[in-house]
C-alpha cells in the first residue's frame, strides 16, 4: 500500500471511531407522524430560561406543535395570564405561546427574565414570519 492509501485508511477509521463512540454530534431529526409542516430548533444556549420553560411545559403535557394563529394571540394571552400576577423584574412566559392556536387557557406559565423572554420571542417571531396562519410548526429545544 502506498502512503497515501494508508493515510486515507487511517482517516476513515478515525472518523468511523468518532461516530461510533459518540464524539461527533448528530443532528436531532424530529420524529413526527406527518402532522407538522415545519420544524425549528430553539437555541437553548442563547435563551436558557425560555428553553428550560419550554422543556418543562412539554414534559408536563403541553404541545410542542404551534399552529400559527396570529389573530388569536391577544385573546390567548389574556386567557393564559388571567389570575397570574405580575412580578417586578420578571416577564410571565407562556407555553404554548399566545400566537399558537394551542395557547390560551391552561398554558404553562413561568416567570423569567425580560431579556431572555423578549429575545426568545423575537427569535421565534423571526423564524415564523414567513409562515401563514394555520401552519403547524414543531419546536424542538436543543
Amino acid at each position: 500500500m502506498t502512503q497515501k492509501k494508508i493515510l486515507m485508511l487511517i482517516v476513515v477509521l478515525l472518523i468511523g471511531a468518532a461516530y461510533f463512540f459518540g464524539l461527533v454530534p448528530k443532528e436531532n431529526k424530529p420524529v413526527n407522524n406527518g402532522n407538522v409542516d415545519h420544524t425549528i430548533v430553539f437555541p437553548s444556549d442563547r435563551y436558557p430560561q425560555t428553553a428550560k420553560h419550554i422543556k418543562e411545559a412539554i414534559a408536563s403535557g403541553k404541545s410542542a406543535v404551534c399552529t400559527i394563529d396570529r389573530s388569536g394571540a391577544d385573546g390567548n394571552r389574556e386567557k393564559s395570564l388571567k389570575g397570574i400576577p405580575t412580578k417586578k423584574g420578571y416577564d410571565r412566559d407562556e407555553w404554548p405561546m399566545a400566537m399558537c392556536a394551542e395557547g390560551g387557557t391552561g398554558a404553562h406559565i413561568e416567570y423569567i427574565s425580560p431579556s431572555d423572554n423578549r429575545g426568545a420571542g423575537s427569535w421565534i417571531s423571526n423564524q415564523l414570519e414567513d409562515y401563514p396562519d394555520g401552519t403547524k410548526v414543531e419546536i424542538l429545544v436543543k
